[in-house]
């Protein structure tokens, strides 16, 4: 099973230009977006019944972004021309139909005669300037009764990411600026970290199959790209969809407006000189970014302390990604104190965690079974949570499986494995916009107890006297101060930050510096998580419900 992108929108060029006539022409607002109310308007005109049209969008819309791009009005086109034939709609129709390229536009009533007004009032709708004839192509929204043809401002909401936007900036971000949530938690948010691609990172110990795991799902070579048995991978190495194959340097990405990296300038310059970007056009690369890491360190190696924060980085994209795979291969299974640390460091991040054993065809069956036992053995010791782990086993590779140590029943149980673990990947675009409000809705709740936190803190503070002394004891009590929010608020304990990382940034600050609680901006959070949020996934659900 490959990786590769399902063929959505693929069509004949002469198709394509048709699609694009019928796109421009549905699209009420000229943003190339087909909204909800676009499409009840424009698909009316195939004449399926609402359940079939029901299902055209939410296959179409697969990522539940709330609208359709050009080429998910295609895959739409498609899936409607597919009912009108008699098929029935299903999500793996696109996927299994014969020559897809191929498949003629639907039928759709009364849209020619519209198609060739518009093309006649675009050449005769026309104006001289300086002696040049200027074309000025009418809105397409007029023949579908808009009441207002104009474009709509930069702040209008036309998705979900659009409405997530509108609402940091003007609920969530006046509440993290008043409490420095920035220095404490996280840094603030740009449209660049709304927009970016879903992100997968990949943790584990060196020579565990890293950057080989992310050429076998490429199936070629990435720039910067270095294979080894000792440590190769000395730095962060953002794998992600370019024009051309190049290598940028940690310091330039840093300070890229489109790109959701400037966050990591926070780590200092130690870190940009070990951090870089390889870009190149790939299928998967548009849909999808990797993130490689240095090999984690084991016994003397330990001891030689990076230049930077090394968990910290780790802790910062764990935040950021989708999904987070750690490596581990039947000769590496056990867990240094960085490991530790590392995995520690992805506490409230459980759910993105998968765990894979690579080079699993290196030892037999039955030593694969103890390599198995012991593996499960020791992440239970480090994750300390009763719930088992996904474990999947394989071998990431671009060489056959050593059938002569694992036999054919180890050669199935791979295929089955490295099966369900491509399915887990194909499956993150389509719950991006899903995995961003959940994210979105974490970090408010974050946001809000360190509000609680900070005021409560400066609460705390004596008026005139003893401030210094106060503000050792509340940093040496911190745990018992926890409590006292806590019971206060009524707040879960497992929302609450590591005292120990929270207490050595507090350190360089002066609590009597802090904010009061201003119940106002709490309580616009508040009506941000229990109504706006609801409202808005309401207004860009499937239009047919």
């Amino acid at each position: 099973m490959e990786i590769a992108s399902v063929p959505f929108g693929s069509c004949t060029k002469e198709h394509q230009k048709i699609y694009q006539e019928w796109f421009n022409l549905a699209d009420s607002d000229g943003d190339a977006r087909i909204t909800g109310n676009d499409a009840t308007k424009f698909f009316a005109m195939s004449k399926l019944s609402r359940p079939e049209l029901k299902q055209v969008w939410a296959i179409a819309d697969s990522k539940r972004q709330g609208f359709l791009g050009f080429t998910e009005f295609i895959t739409a086109m498609q899936l409607v021309s597919l009912a009108q034939a008699g098929h029935e709609l299903t999500p793996d129709l696109i996927k299994t139909a014969e020559h897809i390229e191929n498949i003629k536009p639907p039928l759709m009533e009364g849209l020619d005669g519209l198609v060739a007004k518009t093309k006649a009032l675009t050449i005769n709708d026309h104006s001289e300037v300086n002696g040049s004839v200027q074309l000025h192509p009418p809105p397409a929204a007029q023949w579908f009764g808009s009441k207002s043809a104009k474009k709509l401002p930069p702040s209008a909401v036309t998705s979900i990411v659009d409405g997530l936007k509108r609402l940091y900036i003007e609920k969530l971000k006046p509440l993290e600026v008043t409490y420095r949530f920035n220095d404490f938690v996280s840094p603030f948010m740009t449209n660049s970290d709304f927009d970016a691609k879903p992100m997968v990172m990949l943790l584990g110990q060196y020579s565990t199959g890293k950057t080989t795991f992310i050429k076998h799902l490429l199936r070629c070579n990435y720039p910067g790209a270095h294979i080894g048995p000792e440590p190769t991978t000395d730095r962060f190495v953002v794998v992600m969809s370019g024009p051309d194959e190049r290598s940028i340097p940690g310091n330039t990405i840093a300070v890229h407006a489109e790109m959701p990296f400037s966050g990591l300038t926070t780590f200092g310059g130690a870190f940009l000189s070990k951090f870089e970007c390889s870009q190149m056009p790939h299928p998967l690369l548009d849909q999808i970014t990797f993130v490689d890491t240095p090999g984690v360190l084991s016994g003397e190696k330990q001891r030689t302390q990076r230049s930077y924060d090394f968990t910290g980085v780790i802790s910062w994209f764990a935040a950021k990604c989708d999904l987070i795979l750690l490596l581990f291969d039947p000769h590496k299974l056990d867990i240094s104190d960085e490991f530790k640390r590392v995995i520690s460091s992805l506490r409230g991040h459980d759910d993105k965690i998968r765990v894979v054993l690579n080079k699993a065809d290196q030892v037999d069956t039955q030593q694969l079974m103890r390599v198995y036992g012991a593996l499960m053995w020791s992440l239970g010791k480090v994750l300390n949570t009763p719930e088992v782990v996904r474990v999947y086993i394989g071998s990431f590779n671009d060489k056959p499986v050593n059938e002569s140590a694992v036999g054919p029943i180890g050669r199935d149980l791979f295929e089955k494995e490295q099966d369900d673990l491509l399915a887990d990947l194909i499956d993150i675009p389509k719950k991006a916009c899903d995995r961003r409000i959940n994210e979105f809705v974490k970090r408010a709740r974050a946001a809000k107890i360190h509000a609680y936190i900070i005021s409560h803190l400066k609460k705390e503070m004596p008026a005139m006297m003893g401030k210094a002394k106060t503000q050792q004891r509340l940093i040496e009590n911190l745990q018992d101060e926890f409590g006292k929010i806590q019971r206060e608020f009524h707040l879960p304990a497992g929302d609450f930050p590591n005292v120990e990382h929270f207490r050595e940034i507090l350190n360089g600050y002066n609590i009597d510096k802090f904010e009061k609680l201003k119940p106002k901006m709490i309580q616009a959070v508040d009506d941000m998580l229990g109504y706006e949020i609801p409202e808005l996934l309401k207004n860009f659900r499937n239009p047919y419900e």
